[in-house]
């Protein structure tokens, strides 16, 4: 008995306790109906390949009579059947199989789109029901009311009004006939889904390829509506006609809005992740398909998959931006070598020309095809050094071979050319007639058909929108309004949002159709570090983000659906929380022992002689460190000044920042000039070889020996994939561990120069544009660029101290940043210290709690100041815990 019920046993769904019907052959895994429902409704599973288990036996049965089917009679017809013979036929069993896999694509529409819609369009034509009723109960009232002011027609009027107005009046009528035509279409649109999920053996395929011939299917998401509007006229001679009569003004199609459908999720969820062939980055991207898409650099355009493989190879397109767009038909549009525009063909065979470059002095940038209007969007641009009126636009350049100063004005327009790539439009200044761009990169048009372009030249811009009719609506030039904006790759969404690529700040920042900022969407991506390239799919609502500087290209999910089927099918999991290792109970203590003093005390400076700047500081004693600058100097000062020894091997070139450490014998490690990492000897006399390069491919930037594991941390940096690492060896020079990717497979690091160790164990490094922290096994906890989040930062020399902050010196504002070691920020401890314009360098004391600070380059840029900003609890139990407000400044609690 046990052995029959395991035999003929039904499978359980993959969600519920339900009974498979329904086979999901994305995920994989079995679905009852009511999971399958929530399954092709979510965005997550939207473009999911869904079929019913019989598909999987493929067994058709037998058929006594009908062995063919007939494809110019479209018919299923007999094996002798003579009428036919000369007709082109099918095996019934082909024939079958073909038809069903050519209404796949409707299926899925059905599923995913249109009973979804239909359900919102229905209630929403229940609630205009209710309200016409509402309504209409007024007009007896007011219709009364005009009827006073001519009191000796009353009863006349009267008697019309109670006994003949409703039978004029069709509105109501007009609203129940929607309802009811809408509840047949659902009703047709079901059985024809029944149809496509019979079982084979129950409803033959003669009988489903004969009823796919009778229907005549369409999917329509518009329903028809009207308008009451009441006439006001008290004309004596139409008294009759205006009381009794109520006139209907249509009003259009029912639409239902994307804002009632979609919604912003509380943050954007990592989709996939791939590397690219073809392609050394990712300067545009256009979505073909939701797992197809055209990417870009600087010399090639390839057609490439979810998997990364390359499709197809265009070789003749220009060295643009924004150089490339898809039209509705599914051919590709891009710019040549020679500024004319091409059109490639949907099978990749035939390339044609749409516009022929005509005026030498306008070069096409960026293209956009408008999927409202079926219009090509170009934006162009030109330079001329003659424009007297256009001085304040002027771009400057130094010229090494011309020394001489050159003006260039850049100018911009965006024309538009209908289908047949004829010139529609242009436009090019506001309503004052000043000029609207400069140097168009990428173009896109917003829901509300605004026409949005990146523009920008040298290190700023704006993103520039104006209305269809070419009306100037507003610029956005980053959060807040007075930052630099760098904007890259644009794009919008289904709820009317822009999305830009800001280059400055290694962010893709959102703001809203009106140009007001809503949040920084991305901050520092891994994988991408810099973003460059946007593309928003309209089917499954998700965005691809290309890198600038790798062939790497996220999917993230940032939009859901408003419906309570998908609310709860998001199941999050949880991260392990981080286990508090034995490294922080010192520091649990230190909070007994130690506070904060605000503002830091400025105990004294100097000036060294021997280096140029003070790059790197390396603490060794209370009154000695080692100071390093941009060329191959490293020099022992003490608290004077003087030079007690220098180094002269060392690394020199652009990126010599965090380049030598102190072991815990005293011992200067410090990188060489061929990238070799050498011991000095604590006598200062000998020098051995610690860690020998022996990867060519990957040179050592920063390094920093850590106490707690008595091993050496190296920040890695390979030139040609432009990405970093973070290697772990211990005090043998045996490499332990390789920190290089977060949790999802992404690239945590773009060029490390500056690294250090932190009282609970975690990895803080300086890297291009943030500080990255990951816990002691690798792991990344967070990543932070600036205060308010996202604001831009570029980070120099780095420490930690007792208390387990954070101390970073950030080129842009001038300071000394201070985060708590969660990466939440607390103060500016220091800004411009004591003449130092450009701080660089910086070092703590952890035997006197003092910090050391060294200028960069600019003025003073060899002094060194040392300042105080811990000191001794009053008493032991007096525990006084620094706090810091919302502007950052510290008050105790």
């Amino acid at each position: 008995m046990d052995n029959a019920n395991s035999l003929y046993r039904v499978h359980q769904c993959s969600k519920c306790p339900g009974d498979t019907k329904y086979q999901c052959l994305s995920c994989p895994c079995n679905l009852c109906p009511q999971c399958k429902e929530t399954h092709v409704k979510d965005l997550k599973t939207i473009d999911h390949n869904i079929e019913l288990c019989r598909e999987k036996i493929n067994y058709i049965p037998k058929q006594e009579i009908y062995r063919k089917y007939c494809e110019p009679c479209k018919i299923p017809v007999s094996y002798h059947s003579r009428k036919h013979r000369k007709h082109r036929t099918l095996d019934i069993r082909t024939a079958y199989i073909t038809a069903r896999r050519l209404h796949r694509g409707i299926i899925q529409t059905i599923r995913s789109e249109a009973l979804f819609y239909r359900h919102v369009l229905m209630t929403g034509l229940k609630t205009d029901f209710k309200t016409c009723e509402a309504e209409f109960s007024l007009y007896p009232s007011k219709m009364l009311t005009k009827a006073d002011t001519l009191k000796d027609l009353i009863d006349d009027v009267l008697y019309d009004l109670l006994n003949n107005v409703s039978c004029d009046f069709d509105f109501k009528h007009r609203c129940l006939k929607e309802k009811i035509d809408m509840q047949k279409h659902i009703v047709s649109l079901q059985r024809y889904l029944n149809i496509y999920e019979q079982p084979a053996f129950s409803f033959s395929a003669l009988e489903f390829l004969s009823t796919i011939k009778k229907v005549r299917l369409q999917i329509y998401f518009t329903l028809h509506t009207s308008q009451s509007s009441m006439s006001t006229s008290l004309n004596k001679k139409d008294l009759m006609e205006s009381l009794s009569t109520i006139q209907i003004t249509e009003k259009g199609n029912r639409r239902v809005e994307n804002e009632s459908l979609l919604k912003l999720m509380s943050g954007p969820e990592l989709c996939q992740s791939l590397t690219l062939t073809g392609v050394g980055g990712c300067v545009h991207i256009s979505c073909v398909t939701s797992d197809r898409v055209c990417v870009s650099d600087k010399n090639n355009l390839i057609l490439t998959n979810t998997t990364g493989i390359t499709l197809h190879n265009a070789e003749d397109i220009w060295k643009g931006d924004g150089l490339h767009t898809l039209n509705t038909e599914g051919e590709l549009i891009y710019i040549d070598r020679n500024y004319n525009i091409n059109k490639l063909s949907k099978d990749m065979k035939t390339t044609s020309s749409y516009i022929e470059r005509t005026d030498s002095t306008w070069i096409p940038r960026c293209v956009y095809w408008s999927l409202s209007t079926g219009d090509l969007l170009v934006a162009m641009n030109r330079e001329t050094s003659d424009d007297k009126d256009d001085k304040k636009d002027n771009v400057y350049y130094y010229d090494t071979d011309h020394p001489e100063l050159k003006t260039y004005t850049w100018i911009g327009k965006v024309d538009r050319y209908n289908r047949s790539g004829q010139l529609t439009q242009s436009i090019q200044h506001d309503s004052t007639g000043l000029k609207l761009y400069r140097k168009p990169h990428y173009i896109a048009e917003n829901y509300n058909w605004d026409v949005v372009v990146s523009d920008h030249y040298s290190m700023s811009g704006a993103v520039v929108v104006t209305d269809r009719e070419g009306r100037y609506r507003f610029s956005y030039t980053g959060h807040p309004s007075e930052s630099n904006l760098r904007p890259n790759g644009i794009s919008t969404d289904a709820l009317s949002n822009i999305l830009v690529c800001d280059k400055n700040t290694n962010t893709v920042q959102m703001m809203d159709r009106n140009g007001q900022f809503l949040s920084y969407l991305l901050i520092r991506p891994s994988g991408i570090i810099t973003p460059q390239s946007l593309s928003y799919d309209v089917n499954t609502h998700r965005l691809w983000v290309g890198s600038a500087y790798n062939s790497t290209v996220v999917i993230y999910r940032y939009i859901t659906r408003q419906d309570a089927l998908t609310a709860s099918a998001d199941v999050m999991q949880s991260l392990n929380e981080i286990k508090t290792t034995e490294t922080e109970k010192p520091h649990q203590e230190q909070e007994y022992l130690l506070k904060v003093i605000f503002p830091p005390e400025f105990l004294h400076s100097l000036s060294l002689t021997g280096v140029t700047c003070c790059y790197h500081i390396s603490y060794v004693t209370s009154d000695q460190v080692w100071v390093s600058d941009y060329k191959n100097n490293i020099i022992l000062t003490n608290t004077t000044g003087d030079t007690l020894h220098h180094v002269k091997d060392s690394f020199s070139g652009s990126f010599n920042y965090g380049i030598h450490t102190v072991n815990s014998e005293s011992k200067l490690i410090y990188i060489d000039k061929n990238y070799n990492i050498n011991k000095l000897s604590k006598d200062m006399k000998t020098t051995t070889t610690f860690i020998e390069r022996t990867d060519s491919a990957w040179k050592p930037l920063c390094v920093y020996w850590t106490p707690s594991t008595r091993g050496l941390l190296v920040g890695m940096y390979k030139e040609k994939l432009k990405r970093g690492k973070v290697n772990r060896y211990n005090q043998s020079g045996q490499l332990n561990q390789s920190i290089e990717h977060d949790n999802t497979g992404l690239e945590l690091y773009s060029k490390p120069i500056y690294i250090t160790e932190n009282n609970n164990g975690d990895v803080v490094v300086s890297d291009l544009s943030a500080v990255v922290v990951t816990e002691r096994g690798g792991r990344h906890r967070f990543t932070y660029t600036g205060h308010p989040s996202g604001s831009g930062l570029t980070p120099y020399g780095i420490c930690t101290d007792a208390l387990s902050h954070i101390l970073v010196s950030d080129d842009i504002t001038k300071t000394i940043q201070m985060l708590d070691k969660d990466g939440q920020f607390l103060t500016n401890l220091l800004i411009k210290p004591s003449g130092i314009y450009q701080t660089q360098g910086i070092g703590y004391d952890v035997n006197t709690h003092r910090l050391w600070v060294g200028s960069g380059l600019g003025l003073n840029k060899n002094r060194l100041c040392i300042y105080k900003y811990i000191n001794r609890q009053d008493t032991r139990t007096d525990k006084q815990t620094q706090r810091f407000d919302g502007d950052g400044m510290p008050f105790s609690a």
